[in-house]
């Protein structure tokens, strides 16, 4: 049997990296061996979805792979995250990966940062969602079974009341015109608790809300 190429995840916690887990292990083409996310040393949060890491830790053991937590200091300028990053890819080099995943869609220029960032790494970039229609993308999600609570939204695109709301079908068409159904231009981010890619649900509850920034904050405590 000819072994598939071993490749890395890299995780936010949200619905596309972990809808990208799902469409990587449906195609067959290679094995996922593990996620790779970054957070806060300070916060011991995952940047942007402020998710905490034993969430993430959690959804590791709920999706059956190893988790690599690369710790940022807070703040982080870009050199030192990048450095990290480097360092990670160096590792995973020499663990025989070949490739890290990435759930980005339809941003270029996040798509062209993340290339230029692997050249000479030894490690190539892959994007498997890349290009994908995002209002039926997210439609897709729902009715194929992937469940998420809402973590962080822009107060500036939608409205407070969506908040710590469920990604969910009437989630979806409670968003205001012209905003992404799956949040690509950074109007929300999720968490993802149930799905096609868990052996198991991961159970939490939702802590307290915070507003920093014009973005409001949903803490997610695990059970």
């Amino acid at each position: 049997m000819v072994s598939r190429p071993r490749i890395l995840l890299a995780w936010s916690s949200g619905k596309d990296s972990a809808w990208a887990l799902h469409v990587l292990r449906e195609q067959g083409e290679y094995e996922v061996a593990g996620l790779l996310t970054t957070y806060s040393a300070a916060s011991q949060r995952v940047p942007q979805h402020e998710v905490r890491l034993k969430v993430v830790e959690l959804q590791a053991a709920a999706a059956g792979l190893p988790l690599t937590a690369v710790p940022l200091p807070q703040p982080c300028p870009n050199a030192v995250y990048e450095a990290r990053l480097c360092e990670a890819f160096g590792a995973a080099a020499v663990s025989g990966i070949s490739a890290i995943a990435y759930g980005d869609l339809h941003l270029a220029d996040i798509r062209e940062y993340r290339e230029r960032l692997h050249q000479g790494s030894g490690i190539e970039p892959l994007f498997p969602l890349w290009g994908r229609d995002t209002a039926g993308l997210a439609q897709e999600m729902v009715a194929g079974g992937l469940r998420a609570t809402v973590t962080c939204i822009d107060g500036s695109k939608l409205p407070a009341e969506l908040a710590g709301a469920t990604f969910d079908a009437q989630f979806i068409s409670a968003l205001p015109p012209g905003v992404d159904h799956c949040g690509e231009n950074g109007e929300f981010h999720t968490c993802v608790t149930a799905g096609a890619m868990f052996s198991e649900p991961v159970t939490l509850v939702a802590g307290t809300q915070e507003t920093r920034g014009g973005y409001v904050y949903t803490d997610l405590l695990p059970v």
